[in-house]
């Protein structure tokens, strides 16, 4: 891997986020709701006592039993502005153990290539911004302002950790935050939205060799799923492809029914429920895409005087876009060039991050870090220790290009 312009203790750096990713990973923190010693609390801790040795201010905020947020704090002590690094603590269920090669929290190291789960997403990143900040502190660098380390739970979930976060108000003056995902250290300056939604129609139970003497839920939710791809693409047209990511989605996701108790192949349920993982677009609205849900009902129901169907919005994550000339922007797209000698690449994240909460509390946002961004949630999960040197030493060139103007 290419580099140039690293600063003096890049090799001191680099031995210590590969040592701290291995830390990090080897600390299982899925989150698992009636294992609750197994969800975030013992890695935080962890990051809640490093952080204090290398001299941060330390704040640890519960936000469920097992589930606390970490805050750490770098302060100059002088008037600037005020960085944000990001980087969640959970991690995706590893699943079934027998289909890795690899002990799914060993952190092993083989050929340059770490695996375990959250390698790549993204306790490796979150290595990165703290090794980062701690390479500031050891060099006695100069900045003004501060930087805050946000590292909240929950991130693969609902975001409670983030939105509790904000709720706190340690986002409110922030000026520019760094998210810390694999995006093998493209600038990603927009990201798709998401809605999450549960579906569900309502019919009569009945036998299913006398169908007639019931309504059936089913046939209902397949023509509102018929419905729902004929609206997918209707927008992918009016919308064409987004040059960083690509098309919008509307994606059934569960399908059940009966939505309670057991399912019996000769008993027509009373009920039936699917979930949609919309994913959106800059150039959507949210609230018309509802309408427009709510607009397939009425139309079903026209026809069909037994059609009762509902719907819920049980999450409403809005795309995100930062200009390119964006003061935090600008800071990681130097800091890139300066460590790589190479020209950034902008581009989109495909999903939602816990960024998207701070863009919503008008936060400028970027997301960038190491680790190939096809990889999080696979099996074997890995990253390549080289690029988790490199990032450190983006991030930390970032801070400084931010902080020192």
């Amino acid at each position: 891997m290419e580099t140039a312009n690293l600063n003096k203790g890049y090799l001191r750096d680099k031995e210590r986020v590969i040592e701290l990713t291995q830390k990090l990973v080897q600390i299982p923190s899925v989150y698992r709701p009636k294992q609750p010693n197994n969800n975030e609390e013992k890695v935080a801790r962890f990051i809640a006592d490093y952080l204090k040795g290398i001299g941060l201010e330390v704040h640890i905020e519960g936000v469920e039993p097992g589930r606390p947020n970490v805050i750490g704090i770098l302060d100059s002590d002088l008037p600037g502005k005020t960085l944000l690094f990001e980087g969640h603590t959970d991690v995706v269920t590893e699943g079934d153990k027998s289909l890795w090669n690899y002990d799914p929290f060993g952190a092993e190291i083989v050929d340059g290539l770490m695996y375990g789960r959250g390698t790549n997403d993204t306790k490796g990143n979150l290595a990165c911004a703290i090794t980062a900040v701690q390479s500031l502190i050891e060099d006695k660098e100069t900045f003004t302002g501060k930087i805050i380390l946000c590292i909240p739970c929950d991130e693969e979930g609902m975001m409670i950790g983030i939105k509790h976060f904000i709720k706190r108000g340690w986002a409110d003056d922030v000026d520019g935050a760094i998210i810390c995902e694999p995006e093998e250290n493209q600038i990603c300056i927009s990201q798709k939205g998401a809605m999450r939604i549960i579906i569900r129609t309502y019919g009569k139970m009945a036998h299913g060799a006398m169908p007639l003497s019931g309504i059936n839920p089913n046939t209902r939710m397949a023509k509102i799923i018929c419905e729902l791809d004929e609206l997918e693409k209707r927008e992918k047209e009016r919308l064409g492809k987004d040059p960083q990511l690509g098309f919008p989605s509307i994606t059934p996701t569960i399908l059940k029914a009966p939505v309670a108790g057991d399912a019996q192949i000769n008993v027509m349920p009373d009920q039936c429920m699917t979930t949609l993982d919309i994913r959106t677009v800059p150039g959507q609205d949210h609230e018309k895409l509802q309408n427009d849900i709510h607009s397939i009902f009425s139309k079903l129901a026209k026809d069909d005087p037994d059609f009762k169907a509902e719907f819920e919005v049980i999450e409403d994550r809005p795309w995100t876009k930062t200009d390119k000339n964006d003061p935090v922007v600008k800071a990681i797209a130097q800091a890139y060039s300066e460590v790589t000698g190479k020209e950034p690449v902008y581009n989109g994240v495909p999903g939602a991050t816990d960024g998207t909460f701070l863009h919503i509390a008008g936060v400028p946002i970027i997301t960038t870090g190491a680790g190939n961004r096809e990889v999080p949630h696979h099996i074997d999960e890995y990253v390549e220790v080289e690029e988790l040197a490199l990032t450190t030493q983006i991030y930390r060139k970032a801070a400084l290009n931010f902080l020192n103007g």
